[in-house]
């Protein structure tokens, strides 16, 4: 697999707080690279940094092999889409306007094409002509991840990305990243919930008071010891009927 961002030694300080403490961070394409760790470990610190979205005090990101402080941000929104947790919108705009956002990278003749396809995928076509204010919760994490699908990028960094939907709809949208990393993209999802972690993601990093403690793949990561240690809670891992790997706290 072809390696599509590098982050080394990434260091983000604000005020007194380091909020990330010499981090780096590998993604290639065709893996999905689940972040884990408690409130405040610098999740989603991490991801705004690869984004691009702020300065490091340190360290650097390249992004298929270029510095992503050097790139245009028509070339950066090319390369990367990002969902972030919290997405404020005041405008009446509809749903598929909101798709169609992730067009403006681009503008060209597969826009129609990539919005229809991005809307249907995350089961948002009946909504098209509703507007962003009216939609539920869940009805909006979806739309807002299709407009991500419809930026058409080979790298996806998603913040959260399953925190507000029910369970049926948690595994479609898994399903579609997935799908995606089995298309050969990269995709980098921040989780809490550990049983998704291990279940969908390729690869774990795990993130403790600002540093990476951990990173590979689940099994072998997400264990009963580095869980306890991080989450100061005594976790279990069990094994179903199935084969199944379920992570569960153990009762004091």
């Amino acid at each position: 697999m072809t390696t599509a961002l590098i982050a080394k030694n990434l260091v983000v300080v604000r005020g007194n707080s380091t909020l990330l403490n010499d981090v780096s961070l590998e993604i290639k394409a065709g893996e999905l690279v689940a972040v884990i760790g408690p409130n405040g470990s610098g999740k989603s610190t991490l991801l705004g940094a690869v984004a691009g979205d702020f300065a490091l005090d340190a360290g650097s990101v390249t992004l298929n092999g270029n510095d992503l402080a050097t790139l245009a941000p028509r070339e950066l929104a090319r390369a990367r889409a990002v969902l972030p947790q919290q997405i404020v919108i005041s405008f009446p705009f509809t749903v598929r306007e909101i798709v169609a956002m992730g067009r403006s990278p681009w503008r060209d003749d597969n826009d129609d094409e990539r919005i229809d396809s991005a809307m249907h995928r995350l089961e948002v076509m009946s909504l098209r002509e509703r507007t962003y204010q009216t939609l539920s919760v869940g009805e909006q994490a979806r739309v807002s991840m299709a407009r991500v699908l419809a930026q058409d990028t080979p790298l996806l960094l998603l913040d959260e990305p399953t925190a507000v939907l029910d369970i049926g709809q948690q595994e479609r949208f898994l399903a579609i990243a997935r799908a995606l990393v089995d298309e050969g993209r990269g995709v980098v999802a921040v989780l809490h919930d550990l049983n998704v972690a291990m279940r969908f993601a390729t690869r774990v990093v795990v993130l403790h008071e600002g540093r990476c403690v951990a990173s590979g793949d689940p099994q072998s990561v997400l264990t009963p010891v580095l869980l306890s240690d991080v989450y100061h809670q005594k976790i279990q891992v069990t094994t179903t009927m199935e084969g199944r790997s379920v992570i569960l706290p153990e009762q004091r």
